[in-house]
């Protein structure tokens, strides 16, 4: 590196004794400018890493960087010093590319999903953008329920506020509902984050699934996002195990499936 910025990372550190107990932890990082991700950059910010926080007795390292899994990936972390975990989980997810017109992205959608889609665009359901966040609330409920019965990790509801009353004055939050007869019957919220963004919360009802509605959403969603000027959609990762049947609707949109590293340290 050359002295010049090349990205951003957040890290979480705490220790005791005038850092005696140590703890640190870097999760999905470093977020690279554009044009500065490359292996050589990675490896180098790993060694630095290493160097100023060397493995040692009394400290404990949580490192989950935002890698694809690879042997080359492997590669540059051991180089650097670094242990996978041996209960590490892999973040799985898909990426759609926004830069493709309309027509592409329809193409791109697998054919049953895309037939869902058709069918929900001729059905009595409306859509409605919620600018205002009005039905946040509700949609929080919902999403606190599906945690709770389903089981499944994902972050609470108070979290989940606490980061829309951040991001919503910046213009970074799209909710949008889909109603039948004046009763909304299907959410989805969406967090953006400079020139990307991630689906975040989706909900929906029985009748929703009729209706297809959650299709119909998420590809608003797609749209809206590409006016914006939003180039890459995380689907909000994929759960095969606990959650089989919302991974594979997300796999239904296309886009390219991705595998971080896992956890090191």
């Amino acid at each position: 590196m050359s002295g010049s910025a090349v990205g951003i990372l957040q890290l979480g550190e705490v220790g005791l004794f005038g850092n005696a107990i140590h703890a640190i932890s870097l999760d999905r990082g470093p977020l690279w400018f554009e044009g500065c991700r490359s292996a050589q950059n990675i490896e180098n910010f790993l060694t630095s890493f290493a160097c100023q926080f060397p493995r040692r007795l009394g400290r404990k390292r949580r490192i989950l960087p935002e890698i694809e899994n690879s042997e080359l990936s492997k590669t540059v972390l051991e180089h650097a010093g670094m242990k996978p975990s041996t209960t590490t989980q892999f973040y799985k997810t898909v990426w759609l590319d926004l830069a493709a017109d309309e027509a592409s992205l329809r193409a791109g959608l697998k054919g049953k999903w895309r037939n869902i889609l058709s069918k929900s665009e001729r059905s009595a359901i409306a859509l409605e953008r919620d600018d205002r966040l009005r039905g946040l609330d509700f949609l929080l409920v919902r999403h606190e329920e599906d945690r709770r019965t389903r089981r499944y990790s994902a972050p609470s509801s108070k979290l989940m506020a606490a980061i829309i009353a951040f991001m919503a004055p910046r213009g970074e939050v799209l909710l949008l509902h889909a109603k039948l007869e004046g009763r909304v019957i299907a959410s989805v919220l969406v967090l953006i984050h400079g020139i990307a963004a991630t689906y975040q919360i989706g909900w929906t009802s029985g009748a929703g699934r009729h209706h297809g509605a959650h299709h119909r959403l998420l590809w608003r969603a797609m749209l809206e996002l590409k006016a914006r000027g939003v180039r890459d959609f995380d689907l909000g990762g994929l759960n095969e195990e606990s959650a089989e049947g919302v991974s594979r609707f997300k796999s239904g949109i296309g886009g390219r499936p991705s595998t971080l590293i896992g956890m090191f340290h």
